[in-house]
């Protein structure tokens, strides 16, 4: 038992699964770790991700593109984060019933105009939709191990390590993250300060928007190539107990969203060496 252990630990086709399966929920997480330095959590990472997961996929099949797709797929994410912040904010109803509410609207909204286009409730194989491009790296896939994991992982990856410089740099370096960081301490001091706590939290709220709308389109449009229904599968609500672990830091983001990467990573791993589901799953 311990050898097999080991030998998993060892594959490079392991651990280029792993960063796989860690990108999206490392995307969101970042999402979540920078509303909450603000003093507002966003609940609706799970709807964000629908949504775009969906809309990338229909833009992407009627336009040809994936580079549209993707746009569409975040516009559509940063549209359920401004309607949380709507009444969250300028209503002043409760941002996590509004974000759950959002959640409930978003699975069930998907599955309607997924039936509406293509009669199928479950997938959408009958939409063409188109694929974010796999990048490979000329002299780095030649080096042994590393080269296998690094090489050929799909563009979003990318995006989500330097998504990770990114907040980072935001919440630590920039002005725009004293602010944050103000707001989301202390309010009335912010406002003292001349800093005006709505627009902050909008801010953040689109900007977790736009990081679950990249990891909505990768899960539908990278990871697979397909949008099914709840294809989020809890990413978004892991993200915000991801965001505890995390500390509040963009860092601290990495290592909690790689606890979960190394679990889903294990479960595709076994099954893809031919390992029954049903013993996988008990």
């Amino acid at each position: 038992m311990i050898e097999f252990i080991a030998g998993v630990f060892a594959s490079s086709n392991y651990w280029f699964i792993v960063l796989r399966s860690t990108a999206p929920i490392l995307l969101v997480t970042l999402g979540a770790v920078i509303t909450e330095q603000a003093g507002i959590k966003n609940m609706a990472l799970e709807g964000s991700m629908l949504w775009a997961a969906l809309t990338g996929v229909i833009v992407s099949a009627f336009t040809g593109s994936p580079w549209l797709g993707m746009m569409a797929g975040i516009l559509a994410s940063v549209t359920i984060a401004l309607i949380l912040g709507l009444f969250a904010l300028k209503l002043d109803a409760n941002a996590v019933l509004c974000g759950v509410a959002l959640n409930l609207f978003s699975t069930g909204g998907t599955v309607f105009v997924l039936y509406s286009l293509t009669g199928d409730k479950g997938i959408s194989s009958s939409l063409p939709s188109k694929i974010i491009p796999f990048i490979k790296i000329p002299f780095v896939e030649t080096i042994p191990w590393i080269g296998k994991v690094i090489s050929g992982q799909n563009l979003i990856v990318w995006l989500a390590a330097f998504a990770v410089v990114a907040i980072h740099f935001v919440l630590n370096k920039a002005t725009i993250g004293r602010r944050i960081k103000a707001t989301g301490e202390n309010i009335e001091a912010a406002k003292a300060a001349g800093i005006d706590p709505v627009k902050v939290k909008f801010f953040t709220l689109i900007v977790s928007g736009i990081l679950a709308g990249i990891a909505g389109c990768f899960l539908s449009m990278g990871y697979t190539s397909n949008f099914t229904s709840g294809i989020a599968a809890g990413r978004g609500y892991v993200a915000n107990a991801a965001q505890v672990v995390a500390g509040g830091t963009a860092i601290g983001a990495i290592f909690a969203s790689l606890i979960f990467g190394l679990t889903d990573a294990m479960a595709t791993y076994l099954q893809n060496i031919g390992l029954p589901p049903e013993l996988i799953q008990a």
